[in-house]
C-alpha cells in the first residue's frame, strides 16, 4: 500500500522496526533485547573528556571534515590495526555516526540506475540509502546453518560464491559489505573478501565496507578489511564509529576512510546533511581511539561472555540458536511468523526481540519470515532477567 506525497524512491519505507519494538518494551515493561545499544556507560577515558569540552567553544561548529585531533587519531587507529595509512587532511571524514557515511556514499557515488550488490539480510539503513541515491539494490544471500530446537551452532552464515558473481551484471558500480554482519554476527572471513576483492578488480567496482563492529569479534574468528587487500585500498572506503566501541551509540561519531577522490564524493553530500555534528563528542572519541589494546581486546572478551550467557538461555528455553562470530547479536529460528512472534512475545513474557523479516528487502521477506533476533549487549542481570522469563 502507497503512502500519499511520499517520493516513489521511498514507498514501502516505513517506521523502523526498532521504533515499533521499543516502543512495545515501554508499554508493556519488558526487557529490550531488540534494539543494539550498551545499557552501561562506556570508558571513564572517554566520558571525562567529553564532560570536560562541554561549555568549551567545542559546542560551536566543528571543521566540515571534523577536529584534526579526531581525524588523526582515526588514521593512527587504522594504521595501528589494520596496516592501512590514511592522510587525516584528505582521507578521513568525520560524520554523523556510520548511518551518515553510508548515505553520503550512497548519494556521493551513485546514480540513478546504478545497482549495488549487497548481501542480505542487510542493516535497514542500506536499502533506504541506496534508494534515495535512485539505485539498485541487488541481493546476495547469506543463508543461516542448520540446527535443532534446544541447540546452539556455531556455524557462521555463508553465502555461495555462485551467487555473488552472478550478481555483478552491467549496471553493478557498487559493492556494499558489513562485516562483522549486522543482523547475522557472521564475520567474513579472508577467503570471502578475496572472491569480493576479485571481482572488483574484474569489473572495476567501488566497494564500501561497514566495520563499526570491527573491535566486538570474539575468539576463534578475525575481522580483516577488505582494504587491506591487494588492489583494493585505492577503490575502497572503511566506514566505522565510536558508538559500539565504546558505548555511545547516542553520540553519533563516526568516520569515512578512503582515497582522497572517494572521500570528497562523501563530503561532497554529508556537507548538505548535518554539514556537521557533535563538537564535544569528537576529541572524546578520539581519546578512545588512543586507548591500550587490552581495552580492545577486553570489550571483545566481555561481549563474548554475554553471548554465552543468552545463547545458552535461549538453548534452555528450547529454541534453535546461531551463536554469532561478532557484533551484539544471536539468532533464533522461531514456529511460524517472526514478526508475529516479537509482537506478542512482550505481552507474553515480557521480552522484546527483532523479527529478521525486517532486515529483507519486501520481496525477500519470507526468507527471514521465521527468524529472530536478540540482542545481548546488557548487563549480566537483564540477560538473566530475560532468560528467566522465556524459560518460564
Amino acid at each position: 500500500m502507497s503512502t500519499p506525497h511520499l517520493a516513489a524512491r521511498l514507498q514501502g519505507f516505513g517506521t523502523t522496526v526498532f521504533a515499533e519494538m521499543s516502543a512495545l518494551a515501554v508499554a508493556t515493561g519488558s526487557v529490550n533485547l531488540g534494539q543494539g545499544f550498551p545499557d552501561t556507560p562506556g570508558p571513564a577515558e572517554v566520558l571525562d573528556v567529553a564532560r570536560a569540552a562541554i561549555g568549551t567553544p567545542l559546542d560551536q561548529y566543528p571543521p566540515g571534515p571534523g577536529l584534526p585531533v579526531l581525524r588523526e587519531a582515526i588514521a593512527a587507529h587504522v594504521q595501528r590495526f589494520r596496516g592501512l595509512v590514511y592522510d587525516p587532511g584528505t582521507e578521513v571524514l568525520v560524520t554523523a555516526g556510520a548511518t551518515e557515511a553510508l548515505a553520503g556514499a550512497m548519494l556521493g557515488l551513485l546514480d540513478p540506475g546504478d545497482e549495488v550488490v549487497v548481501l542480505e539480510p542487510l542493516y535497514d539503513s542500506y536499502a533506504a540509502g541506496i534508494a534515495m541515491a535512485g539505485a539498485v539494490a541487488v541481493p546476495v544471500p547469506l543463508r543461516p546453518p542448520a540446527v535443532e530446537p534446544g541447540e546452539v551452532s556455531t556455524a557462521p552464515w555463508t553465502f555461495d560464491p555462485d551467487d555473488l558473481r552472478a550478481a555483478v551484471g552491467p549496471r553493478t558500480t557498487l559493492v556494499l559489505l558489513n562485516t562483522p554482519h549486522n543482523p547475522t554476527g557472521t564475520v567474513l572471513d579472508r577467503a570471502q573478501l578475496e572472491l569480493v576483492a576479485e571481482l572488483a578488480r574484474e569489473h572495476d567496482l567501488l566497494v564500501v565496507t561497514d566495520e563499526v563492529y570491527e573491535h566486538l569479534v570474539f575468539p576463534g574468528s578475525e575481522h580483516v578489511s577488505v582494504a587491506e587487500l591487494p588492489g583494493m585500498r585505492e577503490r575502497t572506503l572503511v566506514v566505522s564509529s565510536g558508538g559500539k566501541t565504546f558505548s555511545t551509540t547516542g553520540w553519533k561519531i563516526g568516520w569515512v576512510c578512503g582515497p582522497a577522490e572517494l572521500v570528497t564524493c562523501v563530503r561532497t553530500a554529508k556537507q548538505f546533511l548535518t554539514y556537521v555534528n557533535g563538537g564535544p563528542f569528537q576529541p572524546a572519541i578520539a581519546a578512545g581511539l588512543g586507548l591500550p589494546d587490552t581495552f580492545f581486546a577486553g570489550v571483545a572478551t566481555e561481549l563474548a561472555g554475554k553471548r554465552d550467557r543468552l545463547v545458552a538461555g535461549l538453548a534452555a528455553a528450547g529454541l534453535p540458536v546461531v551463536s554469532p562470530q561478532g557484533t551484539y547479536f544471536a539468532t533464533v529460528r522461531v514456529p511460524g511468523d517472526g514478526l508475529a512472534f516479537c509482537r506478542e512475545l512482550p505481552h507474553r513474557v515480557g521480552v522484546v526481540a527483532v523479527p529478521m523479516s525486517a532486515f529483507y528487502l519486501p520481496e525477500h521477506a519470507e526468507l527471514g519470515r521465521d527468524l529472530v533476533r536478540f540482542a545481548f549487549c546488557k548487563r549480566d542481570e537483564v540477560l538473566d532477567e530475560a532468560v528467566a522469563r522465556l524459560t518460564a
